[in-house]
């Protein structure tokens, strides 16, 4: 059986969907306090950190063997008097994860899952059409500004992720002038829309995503959707950037039809 760890947004519904279609056996799991978009579906477990142990244990007793992480879940405080006795040894584990950067804490939440037995699965595992092929996806192809834009975009990204940044920014003429924190792409292009460009940078812009270098890309890889192509029509951006193999897109067809209604152009770009 399949466990799905759901987060925010429509990653963990596609999934579901996907499961349910093809008759696959499925367990929905959900952080206590953080609910996701399958929080309607009947079983859903509930979990809190601090009794993380005795989660897998029950996981390993519903027959599951493998898991999945889709959704956004945001890094949750531990509360000392709540831990059981199955999550005490791994108390020391825990705390160095909520105090690390965004991959260390990803690394070790998977190898607490793999040294308890279960496989990890990404996302594309389940739902291949989630990693688009290469090529222009809008109507629009990108121009010779907006495809330099996105090789100057895609090196400052790679230079970046050793700091474990983000996975996205904003390039206009050459410049980079948003970068993607902790808050994510639509606050990051939500604070651009409400300040706009610097004085002096042409109008317009790339947005710019790919993975993070040496990322894990069974569970953490980035996803664009309708509601970004939107934020950044909104935003006021003239094109859409992706790597092949590296970011998922949620509805293509959607994505695809709000690009080209925002003049947007769109599309997915081999790594340099």
């Amino acid at each position: 059986m399949l466990a799905l760890i759901a987060g925010e947004g429509q990653l963990p519904v596609q999934l579901a969907n996907r499961c349910a279609s093809e008759g696959r056996a499925l367990q929905v799991c959900e952080l206590e306090g953080f609910p996701s978009s399958l929080s309607y579906v009947d079983g859903v477990m509930r979990f809190r950190v601090e009794q993380l142990g005795s989660f897998l244990k029950d996981l390993k007793r519903r027959k599951v063997t493998e898991v999945v992480f889709a959704g956004a879940i945001r890094r949750p405080r531990l509360d000392p008097a709540a831990i059981d006795a199955e999550t005490q040894p791994f108390v020391p584990r825990m705390l160095r994860a909520i105090q690390a950067g965004d991959d260390g804490a990803l690394r070790i939440v998977l190898e607490l899952f793999q040294e308890h037995g279960f496989r990890i699965a990404s996302a594309p595992e389940v739902l291949p059409d989630l990693l688009p092929p290469a090529g222009v996806v809008s109507r629009r192809a990108p121009s010779a500004a907006e495809e330099n834009d996105a090789r100057r975009g895609a090196r400052a990204l790679y230079i970046m992720s050793g700091a474990d940044v983000g996975q996205a920014l904003v390039v206009s003429a050459g410049q980079v002038v948003a970068v993607e924190a902790a808050p994510g792409t639509d606050w990051m292009l939500g604070a651009l829309r409400a300040q706009g460009l610097p004085d002096g940078v042409p109008s317009g812009g790339t947005l710019v995503k790919s993975p993070k270098r040496g990322q894990d890309r069974r569970i953490d890889l980035p996803t664009i959707g309708p509601q970004t192509v939107r934020a950044a029509a909104r935003a006021g951006l003239s094109a859409i950037a992706i790597e092949a193999g590296g970011v998922m897109m949620l509805d293509p067809e959607a994505c695809r039809q709000r690009a080209d209604e925002a003049g947007i152009a769109l599309w997915v770009r081999e790594r340099d």
